[in-house]
């Protein structure tokens, strides 16, 4: 099911204050949106080459592509900033969170996606990925739910089944009772493919498949999850080279480094992507350059959790795709692209210098992010491409004395769309999402983090 055809009519987003358009393309007389597509892209002074219905004033608005999310874990909006877990690197924190997470129900899945898509999109993202990877015993539909949730807020969303079946009984991190059989993945895989995926430009829902990370899952898995990726014909996903200390069990227990063990179960190529990519040798990068597998970086998670600093630079030299993830809600705590960006040019302006342009940031959070995914319409603002914009207003107070639109949005820490557009139709209004009782999805949505932390 795709969105409700869009509005015929030609509008005319007019005249913004300034355009980033993901591509050299000058917009600074707008866009002209027509059956949910960008028709034109206008330069300065240049006017719709037909009539326009509708005309939308941009003179107070920064245009940019919607931001595309590549890496994030809806469920965990539930564990923002929870005491036990805040001050610890990665697996201790994982190892603390998992118990927690088991108690998952439908509802709570419900309120944490519909919490972490409706941030996102306040915060100019039209599209995200999401890995899911937990199914205790009465959310085996995690899926379908987070697919009805998106399908709420008018977004484009790739879906990840994700998968845990090596548990603590066998050497692996998570706990048994989060942990499936592999018949059981495979099946449920199929079916959700079969059911949701959705191919071409426009698609709203797609489906990838993802084992969770080397230390939470057979070797068994990953190869046999990658050969059914290839018959179904959809895109792979995994947590890789995140930490040290996942580098150290790849060697134990597979007896591999991480791009060696992604290599053997058949993940070296163009239909994988990534999660965190950090700790690669200058080999590593060079083969998934030359196999175009590509990265999600996330850097306030990888901050926050003092994993490392991704080399973004050098993956992309090498050719590997780069785009942006807000990653996991309870290690970032936020859902919010913009500042996900601004965050990525800064830590790899610490690694490479101050030199790293704003512009190139903003292009890993749209142009790099669609490729990242396989979605060749997205990410740009171009004739034929889908209508996803994000519109940022610069009247707040942090904006005040700033003098170049497009790089104020990330230097003055922009956090919030004023107007978001998926496919030729407005999500987000005047800063608020129509339809949506944000007041009552809150208390709902912490009352349910409460009586999960406390069991």
């Amino acid at each position: 099911m795709a969105h409700p055809k869009a509005p015929a009519a030609r509008l005319w987003i007019r005249n913004p204050q300034a355009a980033f358009t993901a591509n050299g393309l000058d917009a600074s007389g707008g866009l002209v949106v027509s059956g949910g597509v960008i028709a034109e892209v206008l330069a300065a002074g240049q006017n719709p080459s037909e009539p326009c219905q509708e005309t939308f004033d941009a003179g107070s608005h920064v245009l940019l592509p919607g931001l595309i999310n590549t890496h994030h874990h809806f469920y965990q909006t539930l564990t923002r900033a929870w005491g036990p877990a805040a001050n610890a690197p990665l697996f201790p924190w994982l190892q603390n969170l998992y118990p927690v997470w088991a108690r998952l129900t439908p509802r709570d899945l419900e309120l944490a996606s519909t919490v972490a898509l409706a941030e996102l999109l306040l915060s100019g993202c039209t599209t995200a990925a999401d890995h899911h990877y937990l199914f205790p015993a009465g959310l085996e539909d995690a899926i379908d739910i987070e697919v009805a949730a998106v399908r709420r807020l008018g977004m484009r969303a790739t879906l990840t089944r994700g998968s845990m079946t090596l548990g603590t009984d066998d050497g692996g991190l998570p706990p048994q009772s989060t942990v499936q059989a592999p018949e059981v993945v495979l099946a449920d895989s199929e079916r959700l493919v079969r059911q949701y995926h959705e191919r071409g430009g426009d698609a709203v829902i797609q489906i990838a498949l993802a084992p969770c990370s080397p230390f939470s899952v057979t070797k068994e898995i990953m190869a046999e999850s990658a050969a059914l990726a290839e018959r179904l014909d959809v895109r792979l996903h995994t947590h890789l080279a995140e930490t040290r200390d996942e580098e150290e069990f790849c060697r134990e227990m597979f007896g591999l480094r991480p791009v060696d063990y992604l290599d053997s179960v058949g993940w070296l190529t163009d239909r994988t992507w990534l999660g965190h990519g950090i700790h690669f040798s200058d080999a590593e990068i060079s083969r998934l350059g030359a196999a175009g597998t590509a990265v999600a970086h996330c850097p306030t998670s990888n901050m926050r959790l003092a994993s490392g600093t991704a080399r973004v630079l050098e993956l992309e030299e090498a050719g590997v795709p780069v785009g942006l993830g807000v990653d996991g809600s309870a290690s970032n705590d936020a859902s919010n692209m913009i500042l996900e960006a601004r965050q990525a040019l800064y830590l790899q302006r610490l690694r490479y210098g101050a030199d790293v342009p704003v512009e190139r940031a903003l292009g890993w959070a749209t142009r790099g992010s669609a490729a990242v995914l396989g979605r060749a319409g997205l990410g740009q603002l171009a004739p034929g491409m889908q209508a996803d914009l994000a519109l940022f207003r610069l009247d707040g107070l942090r904006f005040s004395g700033s003098h170049d639109p497009v790089a104020a949005l990330l230097l003055c820490a922009a956090d919030r769309a004023d107007r978001v557009m998926v496919g030729g139709r407005w999500r987000v209004v005047d800063g608020m999402i129509p339809g949506l009782d944000i007041a009552g999805l809150i208390a709902e949505h912490s009352a349910a983090a409460r009586r999960l932390v406390n069991g």
